[in-house]
């Protein structure tokens, strides 16, 4: 009786074996039988359809094509979808902040316009277009859009090597005009083609040792306008500039602007104060540049101080933008380096802009579509090009007033824009005596929340190759030019990917007690090793030329030191050398392999096989397992692919 017992149980037991080994089996076919991943064409036509319909899946059994145009729409244009929930209580709050936004707007906007080497109209200009057009296309509800300070100086600065504006200010502008053309067909490409990766060429270190460096220039290119210098060198460098001021101060500045800048400048930077200490004053740092420009303009034209060496604005155009399609120039021998200029400015405006957003977001809890951010930047600023627009982009310090100011939506983009086109159709006269003091103390007062010195501590807490990118894209910018700086930038961060990614990216696995859980042993020192199996976890996302030789020669150096270890614990060398029978590699972080990381595995099932030890794989990603099978490198493994490493250990074992 219980030896029938007995042999009923081992009966079950053989047959629950057998049914648990099928449907491993079977789950490993999944793996090997799975669809042929999308090509790169159609990944690209889906990128484009998921930007512009993002809902579509909605209305897959529909067969009227008003819900296509009606979700296009949608995704081209999301006012659509949060204005029908818009109610007067929130226009309230947007036509304030916009007012208060257009107080702050209209100072700034001369300033950058001058900073940018253009006549101070363009300023506005790109105050009243690119705004509207991101106000019915944007994400973002506080973003406030215009000109900045950055861009300024990074058109400025390049352009200036391709075109003097002082020998011909009209070639010099069409440049401009046609550098903020391709800079927006660049960042709609971006969104459409969800190429948002590339902005990521500008690491957070990058950008905060950029906008740090590239503030201390932009103030010091502001001494020019403060001290009443007539002739100032076109460099950028520190070096150049504080030469350029020192030979000046015993010769042509003007104590008058100086005190008339420094004046207001105090002004501002104490009212600046008084709204942090007391956030219900948040209106008085944001018009008081405004404020500054009224006042100063009357004390020039009362005293007349323009007739005693004060340098003023002097004439403004009136009037609405005017059309500038045939300004840009697409024919020419500079054409390519404008394209460059765009390219570079693209990014740099896409990066500020989003890191922006996205902190005003998640303040707001709700979530920013980096793409139609991209889409509507670029539309923005290519339909800017065609209205006498430069680049225009979020700016920090508007969109912080903006916020602190209570807005509700992009209405407020929307009022500040009305009220700046306004300005231009009757107010511009009013400027004329404006000193150029007060704009160059505008802009000075705008810098110091570009550089964040907390930022570069926790850089240089947290990363040490992070906070060289940041220090050389720093003294870049200061020591050299813009672009320097961001070259050096960028290459630090492409230095430090490649240095990070030729590393070999493997950890050895053992299993949790208790647990089907496989870890690292190194960080999980209970996670026990199965004998005559060594697990290895590739962590790259890329197996490639880069870092293919690297990860097979530490495989291979893992099996050595597997079996000097078992070695030191068995006196029997043959025992030893036959110990590791079997490697399973966890796939499951690689995302992609290359040719070179094929020839790679293949050398590497060469070097086992002829040591008597087995090769399989657990949890190959999509396009790494089509790979791997169109190589015929699965057919050369015996078939031992897996769903799991748990069952490919099951598997192995039960073998």
């Amino acid at each position: 009786m219980a030896a029938a017992l007995a042999t009923e149980s081992s009966s079950n037991v053989q047959e629950m074996l057998d049914i648990e080994q099928n449907k491993s089996n079977e789950r490993a076919q999944w793996v090997l039988n799975a669809p042929k991943p999308p090509g790169f064409w159609q990944e690209l036509v889906n990128s484009v359809r998921e930007t512009f319909f993002p809902h579509r899946r909605k209305f897959k059994n529909e067969h009227d094509g008003f819900n296509l145009v009606f979700t296009f729409l949608h995704g081209l244009f999301p006012i659509l979808h949060w204005c029908r929930n818009y109610k007067a209580s929130k226009f309230r709050n947007d036509l304030m902040a916009g007012l208060t936004l257009a107080s702050l707007c209209i100072p700034q906007s001369i300033g950058y316009a001058t900073l940018a080497k253009l006549d101070p109209q363009y300023g506005l200009y790109t105050s009243v277009v690119p705004p509207l057009i991101y106000a019915v296309m944007g994400t973002s509800r506080e973003i406030a859009i215009g000109p900045v300070a950055v861009v300024s100086l990074l058109l400025s600065s390049m352009i200036q090597k391709v075109q003097d504006p002082l020998a011909n200010p009209i070639a010099y502008r069409n440049f401009v005009l046609t550098a903020t053309f391709f800079a927006g067909i660049f960042q709609a490409s971006f969104g459409l083609f969800r190429l948002g990766f590339l902005i990521d060429i500008l690491s957070h270190a990058a950008i905060v040792g950029f906008m740090a460096g590239a503030a201390i220039v932009i103030g010091l290119q502001q001494l020019k306008g403060l001290l009443g210098i007539p002739h100032f060198t076109n460099k950028t460098d520190a070096i150049s500039v504080v030469k350029a001021v020192w030979n000046s101060l015993h010769h042509t500045w003007s104590p008058q602007n100086f005190i008339l800048g420094c004046s207001f400048l105090c002004f501002i930077l104490t009212t600046r104060y008084l709204g942090r200490k007391k956030r219900k004053l948040f209106w008085l740092p944001a018009i008081a540049p405004l404020v500054s420009v009224i006042l100063s303009t009357l004390f020039v034209f009362l005293t007349r101080a323009d007739k005693h060496g004060v340098k003023i604005v002097k004439h403004i155009d009136r009037g609405l933008n005017p059309s500038s399609v045939h300004q840009i120039q697409f024919h020419g021998q500079h054409v390519g380096e404008v394209a460059k200029i765009g390219f570079v400015a693209a990014i740099v405006a896409l990066a500020e802009a989003i890191a922006v957003g996205r902190s005003f977001a998640s303040i707001k809890g709700y979530r920013l579509d980096g793409n139609k951010e991209m889409v509507a930047m670029g539309f923005m600023n290519i339909v800017g090009s065609f209205t006498s627009c430069y680049v225009a982009t979020g700016s920090f310090s508007r969109s912080a007033v903006n916020f602190s100011a209570g807005c509700e939506s992009t209405v407020s983009n929307i009022v500040m824009a009305i009220t700046v086109l306004i300005s231009l159709e009757f107010f511009t006269r009013l400027l004329y005596y404006t000193p150029m003091a007060i704009l160059a103390s505008i802009i000075m007062s705008a810098l110091p929340g570009l550089i964040d010195f907390n930022e570069f501590y926790n850089i240089w807490k947290v990363d040490k190759l992070d906070f060289l990118a940041c220090i050389g894209a720093f003294f870049g910018v200061l020591f050299a030019s813009v672009e320097i700086g961001l070259l050096v930038a960028v290459t630090i961060s492409f230095a430090k990917i490649i240095l990070i990614s030729i590393q070999p990216g493997t950890e050895k696995l053992g299993k949790l007690p208790g647990t089907d859980l496989f870890c690292d042993v190194d960080q999980y020192p209970m996670a026990v090793k199965t004998p005559g199996i060594l697990i290895i976890r590739v962590k790259s996302a890329l197996l490639c030329f880069a870092n293919a030789n690297s990860v097979r020669e530490r495989i291979m150096r893992w099996i050595t030191e597997e079996e000097e270890e078992e070695e030191e614990k068995e006196s029997s060398q043959r025992k030893a050398r036959k110990n590791t029978q079997l490697v399973l590699l966890d796939l499951s972080n690689m995302m992609n392999i290359d040719t070179s990381g094929l020839a790679s595995l293949e050398e590497l099932r060469k070097t086992l096989d002829s040591n008597g030890i087995e090769l399989a794989i657990a949890n190959p990603r999509w396009q790494v397992i089509h790979k791997l099978k169109m190589a015929n490198f699965v057919d050369k493994i015996r078939g031992r692919i897996f769903l799991t490493v748990g069952e490919a250990m099951a598997s192995c074992l039960g073998a």
